[in-house]
């Protein structure tokens, strides 16, 4: 990127396509959705009104947070585990790789039971979305630190870079790349299993609709089963055209920002 006067003009190529391609996906995006809320030819019953849409995205978007956010406090020290010596790294490593085997999804009857016996429908849904995202993490995390050549802490440990400002100074910039990685796969896993996580009528005896937790999945898997293609399709317009835009404003400038900390 140069600077013109007090203009930023793009320079390289990644730069001019990113900027050229956003405001029309943008655009686009806005146009499609209008269309599709205003012209209405596929159900009987008409679409959900788009606020009601936004406000499902949102709600599932701050279950997304709330549970990334768990992960990463947990991600941390379980690598530091991981790293307390040879048999501490194999034996947590091989821990870690047979407990991520397991699909989370074996895990929802389970932990769905346990926390609707005390009334925690939402916590129960943020669980097992903290269980998908948590391990896409750990190993990126690890990859990280793995990655960090050993003449790098051999100047650190001579110049006595060490605790809070090696942690500051050497350990944070080495696992950026890997940790953005790490993060954007748990968020793209996070999406995928938000549909399962939202619709908890299937773990209630009886359950009807209305025990469904209010977010995106529900609304696609309500809509779906209803006969409601119509609002199917506005939803699933909105949640891919949601995330594309979250994924070019900010996943890729994350990836670009993490570049110049790659080690050559």
């Amino acid at each position: 990127m140069i600077i013109r006067g007090n203009a930023r003009v793009p320079k390289t190529f990644f730069e001019r396509l990113y900027y050229a391609v956003l405001p029309l996906t943008a655009t686009l995006f806005l146009f499609a959705l209008l269309s599709a809320i205003s012209l209405y030819p596929f159900g009987s019953v008409p679409p959900l009104p788009a606020p009601y849409i936004a406000g499902a995205f949102f709600a599932s978007f701050m279950r997304l947070g709330v549970a990334y956010g768990i992960a990463l406090i947990v991600a941390i020290p379980l690598v530091m585990l991981s790293r307390r010596g040879h048999f501490a790294e194999t034996f947590f490593l091989s821990f870690f790789d047979v407990v991520q085997s397991v699909p989370v999804l074996a895990f929802f009857p389970l932990v769905a039971g346990i926390f609707l016996q005390f009334g925690y429908i939402n916590t129960a849904a943020i669980f097992v979305l903290f269980l998908a995202m948590l391990w896409n993490i750990v190993f990126s995390l690890i990859t990280g630190l793995k990655a960090i050549p050993r003449d790098i802490s051999w100047a650190a440990h001579v110049f006595g870079v060490k605790g809070f400002a090696y942690a500051y100074r050497v350990l944070l910039p080495a696992i950026t790349p890997s940790l953005i990685t790490g993060s954007l796969l748990a968020w793209a896993q996070g999406w995928n299993i938000i549909i399962v996580a939202e619709v908890l009528r299937v773990y209630i005896p009886y359950g009807t609709g209305a025990d469904d937790l209010y977010g995106i999945g529900s609304v696609l898997v309500d809509s779906i089963t209803a006969g409601e293609t119509g609002t199917f399709a506005v939803a699933i317009l909105f949640l891919v055209g949601a995330i594309a835009l979250i994924n070019f404003f900010v996943w890729q400038r994350l990836l670009k920002y993490a570049e110049k900390y790659r080690f050559e």
